[in-house]
């Protein structure tokens, strides 16, 4: 008989929630079309979950008429999109997490302060596109190891590190030690900006990946925090696979395979998951295991446009 471990922590984590509940309410509030800033989370269900409710998801500020409600996803945005929205005398909600905020924070903290700022993150996320809009001229981009060796910066720069907040925590300590190797002077935030819910899903699979033959990560390829997360299940030296739903599980890969790990990233909802492990009880006999690792009792205010409404 199959076993399936499901894995906890997994799925939506507070910022998640909170830009969801946001869009939701404003649609509610203010009525449809609602503008939305990229996604406002990435996964595609939940995003054609609000394209049917009238949400209307835009990549430029142009797109949006004069005067309508705009609703910043969970990623954030830089200074320069705010400004423009202002120009366009558009209504904005602001849904960015907190702890993306914090990023930005501190990245304007440490340019007024005069240091070259070392972002950790991957080139066209929106996260990290709206981390270097903060300061642009004060940022550079390091994608991994290698991108290390070629800054073009003299060994005794004023050096200070950031990183996008869904990361590998072992990919981002990596490129922290090897950016520590070549600026001894570099300097970090006070916390840690890799968030809770990452580090906390990446410390599940790390731990009960050992147990099984396959992993299986509910979300969307778009979704940074669930790639890390079948990236960390095959580096523990199990076949791990990203799947946005049961339709896209393969019976080749749960051929003669003992025990399934089944975890969640950070926005895919809890419906999708149950769908899937009724997919294993239902084909493959499988027992359900429940695993939790850790307790989550983050929660994150509305955005203050909206609070008037709850």
């Amino acid at each position: 008989m199959m076993r399936a471990i499901l894995a906890s922590p997994r799925g939506f984590c507070a910022g998640v929630n909170m830009a969801i509940e946001s869009l939701d309410l404003a649609i509610q509030v203010f009525g449809t079309p609602i503008y939305v800033y990229h996604e406002i989370v990435h996964n595609r269900h939940v995003v054609a979950a609000f394209r049917d409710k009238g949400a209307v998801f835009v990549n430029r500020i142009d797109d949006v008429p004069p005067g309508a409600t705009l609703l910043f996803s969970a990623h954030g945005v830089s200074p320069d999109v705010r400004r423009q929205a202002s120009q366009r005398q558009l209504r904005t909600i602001d849904a960015t997490c907190p702890l993306v905020i914090k990023v930005h924070r501190e990245a304007l903290r440490f340019a007024q302060d005069g240091y070259t700022i070392l972002l950790i993150g991957h080139e066209g996320h929106d996260e990290v596109i709206g981390t270097m809009g903060e300061a642009p001229a004060a940022i550079r981009l390091v994608e991994n190891e290698a991108s290390v060796d070629q800054l073009d910066l003299p060994a005794d720069a004023k050096v200070a590190y950031l990183t996008q907040t869904t990361l590998s925590v072992d990919d981002a300590e990596r490129i922290i030690q090897r950016l520590r190797g070549r600026f001894p002077q570099l300097v970090g935030p006070p916390h840690d900006d890799i968030c809770y819910a990452t580090q906390n899903r990446q410390q599940a699979v790390r731990s009960l990946a050992r147990e099984a033959d396959v992993v299986l990560v509910v979300g969307s390829q778009n979704s940074s925090n669930s790639q890390r997360l079948q990236e960390l299940a095959r580096e523990c030296g199990v076949d791990a696979y990203l799947i946005d739903s049961a339709q896209d599980m393969r019976p080749e890969w749960l051929a003669g395979k003992r025990t399934v790990l089944v975890t969640a990233g950070a926005s895919a909802p809890e419906s999708v998951v149950q769908q899937c492990v009724e997919h294993l009880r239902d084909r493959y006999g499988a027992a359900i295991e429940y695993r939790s690792l850790h307790s989550e009792e983050v929660h994150f205010p509305l955005p203050r446009e909206l609070r008037a409404y709850r």
